[in-house]
């Protein structure tokens, strides 16, 4: 039974992790706002981006974020921001680390939020003016300055003095994304003195009302080809990529499904070792009630009535297995919710009726397939020659 018992907990376990995880990763992509448009560099048909799988590709220009910024060419958007990020050494004092950098535009607050909880967000003249000023996330600040007061200070990266400016309200992990463990930098000064580049990796926009986004990715399209020179319209020449939340949020439930059930089948895989178990026992079984199975016969049991019996106990025996192996499981799992509530994370305790009906069909199926044989080998002993067995 124990190897049904582990195979059935671990089939509920991995199916209610993968399901809260799910939920999770969901819910926070949906609190960045169901209203956001992402333009990558490079064309890619279906699925990610080829930059997001760290293929440098140089085709987005600071220039295309002037355009679609402008009204004329998207009315309906609110405001987009450009981003180079990076990583980088940098110092204060005695104090040393190596950080995450993230060059943008002025619009970062308005599209992506957050709050500055000291000091202030850079301006756009400083943004255009190559400005030494940052804007420290929560969590660079406190390792960096602890309880000094991080405003005003001066900070080294790559041997360039930046003025800190302000510091970022704690705001989390989200989608992936530490927004506590970055240092804003105004994108200009960013590709310029640190990252050495002259082509954005991402653009990230706003639109005022859901229902207005099919429309505004059609003009975020038609200006970005208008940009680059693309007549084509429909899309098979263009060197970026238009993705929305929407799109994301279908992406990712498609590979977290994808990643909850091979884990899972992985796991249904210890039921397979348990199956051969319980063979092997009742082939064991059999043997030791040879004459038992003769004296049955001899007085009137039929074939039927063995094969069913051996079958039964099989039966019996995966399902009292697969009842606890649901039981357990659920019980883990509720302890694996209880720790990600403990330590913050907005964690669903998920599970599904049809993760435990199947956990029970299968602990019936792998007793009806393993146990059929040695009922079947049990049926046909001949009274006789089971009688004399000792």
């Amino acid at each position: 039974m124990l190897g049904i018992i582990i195979g059935v907990g671990a089939v509920i376990i991995i199916m209610s992790i993968g399901a809260g995880a799910q939920s999770l990763i969901l819910a926070q992509i949906k609190s960045l706002g169901t209203n956001i448009i992402g333009v990558f560099p490079g064309s890619t048909e279906d699925g990610m981006p080829a930059t997001a799988m760290g293929i440098v590709i140089t085709t987005l220009k600071y220039d295309d974020l002037k355009a679609l910024k402008n009204k004329k060419n998207v009315p309906n958007l609110v405001d987009a921001v450009g981003y180079t990020k990076g990583v980088a050494n940098i110092s204060w004092r005695a104090n040393s680390q190596d950080a995450n950098l993230a060059g943008c535009t002025n619009g970062y607050l308005r599209v992506e939020g957050g709050e500055v909880a000291q000091g202030r967000f850079f301006s756009e003249l400083e943004e255009r003016n190559f400005s030494k000023v940052v804007v420290l996330g929560s969590t660079v600040k406190e390792e960096l300055f602890g309880d000094h007061n991080a405003v005003g200070q001066k900070i080294k990266i790559k041997k360039h003095g930046f003025e800190v400016i302000g510091v970022m309200e704690e705001r989390g992990q989200v989608a992936f994304q530490d927004y506590d463990n970055q240092i804003f930098v105004p994108i200009k000064t960013m590709q310029k003195l640190i990252a050495g580049v002259d082509h954005l990796g991402l653009i990230r926009m706003k639109v005022d009302h859901k229902d207005n986004l099919a429309r505004a990715i059609r003009d975020v399209a038609m200006t970005m080809r208008a940009q680059h020179d693309i007549s084509d319209p429909s899309g098979k020449e263009d060197d970026f990529t238009i993705r929305n939340a929407a799109q994301a949020l279908d992406m990712i439930t498609v590979i977290t499904d994808g990643l909850k059930y091979f884990l899972a089948a992985v796991a249904a895989l210890s039921l397979v070792v348990g199956g051969i178990g319980i063979m092997n026992i009742m082939f064991i079984n059999i043997s030791e009630r040879t004459r038992e199975i003769g004296l049955r016969k001899a007085v009137g049991a039929r074939q039927g009535d063995i094969l069913s019996q051996f079958l039964i106990e099989t039966i019996n025996i995966t399902l009292i297995g697969g009842a606890i192996g649901i039981l357990g499981g659920i019980l883990i799992s509720f302890l694996i919710y209880l720790v990600a509530q403990y330590l913050g994370y907005d964690w669903e305790f998920l599970i599904s009726y049809l993760s435990i009906g199947l956990a029970l069909l299968v602990s019936v199926l792998v007793g009806l397939i393993f146990g059929a044989y040695p009922a079947y080998k049990a049926s046909c002993l001949e009274p006789v020659e089971a009688l004399r067995y000792e």
